[in-house]
């Protein structure tokens, strides 16, 4: 199982921080995102609860459904299919709070990487490279 928690105070405001986390069809103007597409908008906003979207990343694509939307506060996503391998996404929430003309950002993403004899491996692969994705795109946000 991998278990992928990146915590950062970011120089921003919450509703801008929250503007750029949320935004999925804009999500290709961070470094190592090849891919950001909005396929179904969401019930209560555009990028709201029950919004689809695909994001990918070199060969990698997932397409993540967001599960609980509170602005400016709290994101959830559950990834619903991924290639090329198959990952069992069992939490994805993204929290904000503000800490005075600051935000603190606290993104969780557990799950299994569905991949046979494999899958331990994999999964502690996906903890670095997402750890390291996540960072960048929240020192991204920070340079927006």
């Amino acid at each position: 199982m991998f278990r992928i928690h990146v915590e950062r105070v970011l120089e921003k405001d919450i509703e801008s921080v929250f503007e750029a986390i949320s935004d999925h069809a804009r999500y290709a103007r961070f470094p190592g995102v090849s891919k950001s597409l909005l396929i179904e908008e969401g019930s209560d906003e555009k990028n709201g609860t029950g919004a689809l979207r695909i994001i990918g990343a070199g060969r990698l694509e997932l397409t993540e459904r967001i599960t609980r939307f509170e602005r400016p506060n709290r994101m959830h996503y559950q990834i619903e299919k991924s290639s090329p391998f198959g990952v069992q996404h069992t939490k994805g929430e993204i929290v904000l709070k503000p800490e005075g003309e600051q935000t603190r950002v606290t993104w969780v993403s557990e799950g299994h990487v569905q991949v046979p004899l494999l899958g331990g491996v994999m999964d502690r692969l996906a903890e670095r490279s997402f750890s390291r994705a996540f960072n960048s795109l929240l020192k991204s946000i920070e340079r927006l």
